[in-house]
């Protein structure tokens, strides 16, 4: 019995490569040692398979601990690592998604591709601040495409069966030379399903799929904020021919809101207050998104002034500590005033010593005075 080489040796990688570098250099092997690229060469051959064995045990972290651990004895069992894959058709059935835009074969040599799968589908869901603070369920409606309810999907109608493709003999792969090499495409005729559909179904036309309107519901996570996307797994489009169906995805956007400003995580809003709760301080009622609490304003605070609420902010969709509301002070100044509270101020504005009246100058007259020389004049 031939001894084994080293996985490493055979990937020509070191022992510290990364995941990414080790699929990298078994890619770059297996595009030089592929069947399709040496048809006459036993050993090529065996080099796929062999970089393949290498590639199964080195791209899995578990086995690559065990191996790196016990060596080939710590993989016994594996099919990497006790035998090896016998046939190249096993290859292809593990990986094939790794020759992709090879230009080669993919899948089991030879074998028609399974259905294909249906496509995703994209709608959007509007929220209010207030259902996106605390998480919702909503309903969506969409169109889609079903398995046809005449041919159950088979695009025959009832009575007959999808044919085996003449073209291809059912393999769903022609090979085709290229100068040196020999390129394996879908079959042209069957589209690499290796059937074909004769008796077409009078519902479907042969596609095997209807239109069908539906309605699902959508549970929505508290936090959660405009352009994510959330994802129903299987509710897109039916597959091809037994094809997997595609996922429905949902982007979310939320309305502004009249009162609060959001960032992130955090909220602002902006609270009105006059110059004596400015001056002399104050509690006051503020907005929280679910109710309200109450705020103290010390005296003297001066506008623009920010007071931060921790934890009344929104909640994380991720699990992490909610954001905080942030509270900015406005300090509103009255475009009409009562008699009364006209006395009051002026009064007020002896007191300061402030000019407010008409025909006394203000600080930008005097100014302009001293500017252009008019002061004393």
């Amino acid at each position: 019995m031939a001894t084994k080489r080293c996985y490493y040796e055979v990937l020509e990688v070191s022992k510290t490569a990364s995941t990414q570098e080790i699929k990298k250099s078994y890619k770059k092997m297996a595009l030089q040692y592929h069947p399709d690229r040496n048809s006459d060469d036993e050993n090529a051959t065996e080099k796929f398979k062999e970089a393949a064995e290498a590639y199964e045990v080195l791209g899995d972290d578990e086995k690559r601990r065990r191996y790196d651990q016990y060596g080939h004895a710590g993989v016994q069992g594996a099919r990497g690592g006790a035998g090896g894959f016998q046939d190249v058709g096993d290859i292809f059935e593990a990986f094939g998604d790794l020759f992709e835009g090879f230009g080669f074969g993919g899948g089991r040599r030879g074998g028609a591709r399974r259905g294909g799968r249906g496509s995703d589908l994209k709608t959007s869901l509007e929220l209010d601040l207030t259902e996106a603070a605390k998480g919702v369920e909503k309903e969506v409606e969409i169109q889609r495409k079903k398995p046809c309810g005449r041919c159950s999907g088979s695009g025959a109608e009832p009575g007959h069966s999808p044919e085996t493709c003449d073209y291809c003999g059912g393999h769903g792969q022609v090979v085709q030379s290229q100068g040196f090499f020999r390129v394996q495409t879908a079959c042209p005729t069957c589209r690499g399903s290796g059937k074909v559909v004769r008796h077409k179904c009078n519902n479907c036309y042969g596609s095997g799929r209807e239109d069908e309107h539906v309605t699902r519901t959508v549970t929505v996570p508290a936090g959660i904020e405009t352009g994510q996307h959330l994802c129903l797994r299987g509710e897109g489009e039916a597959g091809v021919q037994g094809g997997a169906s595609g996922d429905l995805y949902v982007e979310i956007r939320v309305r502004e809101h009249p009162i609060f400003h959001r960032e992130g995580s955090h909220l602002l809003c902006e609270i009105p207050i006059s110059y004596s709760q400015a001056a002399l301080g104050a509690i006051i009622e503020i907005p929280l998104i679910d109710g309200q609490d109450t705020l103290k304003i010390p005296a003297g605070t001066q506008p623009g002034h920010l007071f931060q609420i921790r934890g009344q902010g929104m909640p994380d969709p991720r699990g992490r500590p909610p954001g905080d509301l942030h509270v900015e002070i406005q300090v509103v100044v009255p475009k009409k005033l009562s008699e009364e509270h006209r006395e009051l101020l002026m009064k007020l504005a002896d007191h300061e010593e402030a000019e407010v009246h008409p025909n006394q100058k203000n600080w930008f007259e005097r100014l302009r005075d001293f500017v252009t020389g008019a002061e004393g004049s």
